[in-house]
């Protein structure tokens, strides 16, 4: 797996032995039942931790079709970008927060497969974002470390529910 971070926006990448078109089926899916940007752990706790914060503590279900669009709300994202030309999806975080909370995936063709890239990125507002976004860099790294795995975990149960080998975790 392949590792970035800046101060503003943590970034995870790996292949997968998915073709792009399974690959993005699974990360944009607007189908009914558990997704991985509603149900996996982090999100979870982050919903929980905003309920706390008098936020909203959002948990809206999925569509119900093929593919998120532009315009959904799902969970605590709002989708601001899905596009299914370039598998690109973008989404921002309706919680209780000093900044601006964005989820980005992307899947792209890779010569093994497809290369799966998350990135979390907070835009702080004002002195007290600036200070947050201090302070959170270590939570959104475990974040971002987490919701890839889970996200490959699920890709690599779609690929097939009885082999390990199906996601490059180098």
């Amino acid at each position: 797996m392949r590792r970035a971070r800046s101060l503003h926006t943590s970034r995870r990448a790996s292949v997968v032995a998915l073709d792009p078109g399974t690959t993005w089926d699974v990360v944009a899916s607007g189908e009914a039942g558990p997704q991985w940007y509603v149900d996996a752990a982090p999100l979870v706790v982050r919903r929980w931790i905003d309920r706390l914060a008098l936020g909203p503590a959002l948990r809206r279900e999925p569509p119900g079709r093929p593919h998120l669009a532009t315009g959904d709300e799902v969970g605590f994202w709002k989708v601001v970008e899905a596009d299914h030309q370039t598998r690109r999806l973008v989404l921002v975080a309706q919680v209780r927060s000093p900044g601006r909370v964005t989820l980005e995936v992307a899947a792209q063709p890779h010569a093994d497969g497809t290369e799966v890239e998350l990135a979390v990125t907070l835009s702080p507002r004002g002195l007290v974002g600036r200070a947050y976004e201090l302070v959170d860099l270590p939570a959104r790294e475990a974040v971002s470390e987490l919701l890839v795995l889970h996200l490959l975990t699920v890709l690599r149960r779609h690929d097939n529910p009885w082999a390990a080998s199906s996601v490059d975790q180098v």
